[in-house]
Parts: structure tokens; C-alpha cells; sequence
């Protein structure tokens, strides 16, 4: 089976940065090297913690000419199935300090919510989740079954974010989000550090071997400047980034395309749920803007296809449970290596050792079945 057949794998487009210059010192200001080392100290103390696999794509890199493609599987993160898993949670018990009274409250399109709900039951805390009309009735009862008041919320993730805003102001609750605004920058920043771990991780695995390429999923941006906060904090080389989108939520291609912060009218939702957002959150704006070689946008088209080629063992030797968020990352891969043009320009060769994050597994079930079927 020739999984690249270049006639199946889409991207919608392909942009540069302009303003490229990828500054360790510059990017630690806005996640210290203290942050992150204090995150990782903390969350690998916790019960249960282990490190998620990293996983070789060795059919996919054969033929695709490159040297090795790492894929860090992050559907077994504690019992949470997501990255998301180690922000939230870190996040709550930073800002709540063992203190009992506090609610915590936060809007979510899933597995943010999931990660402060968890965090929340830990200590022991009263927990508000705020979600859109969109949010999938399995991932609403994913976190009432971790103790979360639930309240469903008319419109999109930014109609359930001012909504939380608003009755968390009026009760007095402490909201863990983790997206920055103008005076709401801590937590988000916390949260990013607890992503980290996932370089440390890597770094503590690959041992000498250098990433050449890290492939990012990005809806505000958490995670993708959390990711390039990692590699300027633990690997010696500077690797290429490049971050994936929707095509119908670019907001941070548009954004770095026109060097300030832009908002994106998100006319249809995208399959990739997570990563459907209007507008990059601050924080990681901050380290991405810069640090950031180029962006891609995708259509939905390909995602089933490459959830289903994962779970059967298509990419490498293991069947791996890959969610619809983390499918953009070798959908993009392959396009790349399917346009010489592109391939040249992000200098995809025989020795790239490049980096995907499977940032979640079947965090919604029947979604995830569905996606497999269709």
C-alpha cells in the first residue's frame, strides 16, 4: 500500500515567516527555565506518572525518504488520553495551593476541561465547566464523571468562555484557562509549562540523536509554544517548526503572516475540535511569533484516513489509538514530502529526524468510531 500517494494527501496552504529568528533567551522570558523545571519536578512526583511513549513511524519515514519520524503518543497520558492532562491539572494545584474552599471554573472544548476537572477531584476541589453547543455530549460526560458541574452554554468556545468569565466574577470561583488576555497571563503560562514535560521527555529518550523538524498542532497555541519553550529550554540544535491548523480556524498563520495578533470568523467547525480557534491566546503568541519557520493549513479531508492508518499499524510497527487532533501532524508530513517544492523549502531529506505530537487518543469514543467507519 503507498500510503503518500500524492493525489490523496491535501494541504490548503503554505506560508513563511518573515519575521523568523529563533531566540533561546528571548523565548525562556515568557516561560522561565524555572517554570518548566519546577512543572516537570512537580508532575513527575505525581501518582501514576510515567512518561508516554515515543513511538517510531519506521514504514512512513522508509517511504517517505526521511530518517527516522518520532511520534510521541500521548493517548496514554495518565487515564486522561491527552496532553492536556499535564497543564489543567498543574495548573489548578499552582494557583489553589491546597487550599480547600477555592471552585475552580474554566470553558472548554474537551480535554482542557477533562485535565482541570481531574486536577480539581485530586485535591478535592469544587469544579465549573463551561462548554459550547458544539462539545460533544461524550466529552460533557467525561468530565461530570470526574465530580464537574457541567453548564452547557448557546453558541461557540468563545461564547462559553465569556460566559465563564462572568459567573466566575459574580461567585467568586478561580478560573483555570488556559488561554491568556491582557491581565490574565499566569495561569496560561503555568499551564504551558506542565505541557512541556512532553521535551523532556523526548530529550530524556532520543538520548544524543537530533530533531531536525517538529510538527505542531496549534488552536490558541498552547501547546505549540509550549513545545518550542521545551526545545529552547532542553535541546542543543534549533529545529524547524512548523505548525498545523484547520483551514477554517488559521488564525495563527494569519497572524504571523501579518506579524500581530488576527482573528480568524470560524464559518464552519472543523473535524480537528480542539483546534478550531479564532484567535491565538497571548502567551504563547509571544514565543511563537518569532519562533516559528512556517504554517499549514488542512482541510478536514484526510483526517479519517490517517486515525484509520494508525490504527492499523500503517505508519510503523504499533496499532496506535490516534485521536482526530492528532492526525493533522502526518497528514502535513506527508503533503510536505508530496510537494517538492515545500519539501525543499523545510528541507525534508534523507537526514530528518522528524518530530509529530499524537496529542490525544479516543478522547470522544464515538466520534473516534465514526471517523474510523466513514
Amino acid at each position: 500500500m503507498n500510503i503518500s500517494n500524492g493525489q490523496l494527501w491535501k494541504y490548503t496552504s503554505f506560508t513563511e515567516n518573515k519575521n523568523y529568528s529563533f531566540n533561546k533567551n528571548e523565548i525562556l522570558e515568557n516561560i522561565t527555565k524555572e517554570q518548566i523545571d519546577e512543572a516537570y519536578s512537580k508532575i513527575s512526583s505525581w501518582e501514576n506518572y510515567k512518561p508516554t511513549p515515543l513511538l517510531l513511524l519506521n514504514k512512513l519515514s522508509k517511504e517517505l525518504g526521511l530518517k527516522k519520524i518520532y511520534y510521541k503518543d500521548e493517548s496514554k497520558r495518565f487515564d486522561l488520553k491527552s496532553f492536556k492532562a499535564l497543564g489543567g491539572a498543574y495548573a489548578v494545584e499552582k494557583v489553589t495551593k491546597g487550599n480547600k474552599d477555592i471552585t475552580v471554573s474554566t470553558a472548554t472544548a474537551g480535554n482542557h476541561g477533562r485535565s482541570v476537572a481531574w486536577g480539581a477531584k485530586r485535591l478535592g476541589l469544587k469544579c465549573k465547566i463551561f462548554i459550547s453547543e458544539f462539545v460533544s455530549d461524550a466529552r460533557g460526560k467525561a468530565m461530570r464523571s470526574l465530580g464537574a458541574d457541567v453548564i452547557k452554554v448557546k453558541g461557540n468556545y468563545e461564547n462559553s468562555l465569556i460566559e465563564c468569565i462572568k459567573q466566575s466574577t459574580e461567585n467568586n470561583w478561580q478560573i483555570v484557562q488556559d488561554v491568556a488576555w491582557k491581565d490574565y497571563m499566569l495561569v496560561p503560562t503555568l499551564t504551558m509549562a506542565g505541557y512541556s514535560i512532553m521535551m523532556k521527555e523526548i530529550v530524556d529518550e532520543i538520548n544524543k540523536e537530533k530533531i531536525t523538524h517538529i510538527f505542531l498542532q496549534a488552536g490558541v497555541g498552547g501547546m505549540a509554544g509550549a513545545m518550542v519553550a521545551g526545545a529552547a529550554r532542553y535541546l542543543e540544535n534549533i529545529p524547524k517548526i512548523i505548525v498545523i491548523e484547520p483551514d477554517s480556524a488559521a488564525c495563527v498563520m494569519k497572524s504571523i503572516e501579518s506579524g500581530k495578533i488576527e482573528k480568524v470568523q470560524i464559518v464552519r467547525e472543523s473535524l480537528m475540535g480542539g483546534m478550531s480557534c479564532g484567535e491565538p491566546s497571548l502567551v504563547p503568541w509571544k514565543i511563537l511569533k518569532k519562533s516559528v519557520n512556517n504554517c499549514i493549513s488542512l482541510p478536514d479531508d484526510d483526517i479519517g484516513r490517517a486515525m484509520k492508518l494508525f490504527a492499523n499499524a500503517s505508519f510503523g510497527q504499533d496499532k496506535i489509538i490516534a485521536g482526530e487532533n492528532s492526525a493533522p501532524g502526518v497528514i502535513s508530513l506527508i503533503a510536505s514530502c508530496n510537494d517538492e517544492k515545500v519539501k525543499s523549502k523545510i528541507n525534508l531529506d534523507h537526514n530528518s529526524n522528524v518530530l509529530l505530537i499524537g496529542c490525544e487518543g479516543d478522547t470522544d469514543q464515538e466520534m473516534y468510531q465514526k471517523l474510523l467507519k466513514d
